[in-house]
């Protein structure tokens, strides 16, 4: 499982960074090399979380067709409640509620918050919730995992 999730995390995080170097051909300025290493961190534990959540229900299933669609009954609604694509401080209360229960959102905000220095939830808030919701799903995809019949 752990050889699994970092294989998994360590293509993720190299997929961000080419998505960074090619970012800075098309404008992207880095205003402070102090930044990088806080979008590091939050692109490693976005890309363990993912990858973590992925093996854990791969390891339940029996068949990959059901794993390709949970995955994307999942991945799509994280992906847009977690403001992503918009920022949360102008969104309705209920879905304010949604997007903090989202562990994505904890995510995006860092690698934001990152870039322009302003935090929806703060950055230890961000990293906490990261870190936690990363272990736990180490830790049941650890499980899971073990329970395997070949």
């Amino acid at each position: 499982m752990i050889g699994r999730t970092l294989g998994g995390a360590t293509v993720a995080i190299f997929q961000g960074l080419l998505v960074l170097i090619l970012s800075l051909f098309f404008g992207f300025k880095i205003e402070t090399f102090a930044m990088i290493p806080q979008m590091l961190i939050f692109m490693i534990l976005i890309a363990l979380l993912f990858t973590a959540l992925g093996t854990a229900i791969a390891s339940i299933l029996e068949d990959m067709q059901g794993f390709q669609l949970i995955m994307n009954f999942l991945i799509m609604p994280l992906f847009f409640l977690s403001g992503a694509l918009f920022p949360l401080q102008g969104v309705p209360g209920a879905l304010q509620v949604v997007a903090s229960v989202d562990p994505l959102s904890y995510g995006v905000d860092g690698l934001r918050g990152a870039i322009t220095g302003s935090f929806h939830f703060g950055l230890s808030i961000d990293l906490l919730v990261l870190s936690i919701a990363t272990a736990v799903l180490i830790g049941i995809g650890t499980y899971l995992f073990s329970k395997i019949q070949i």
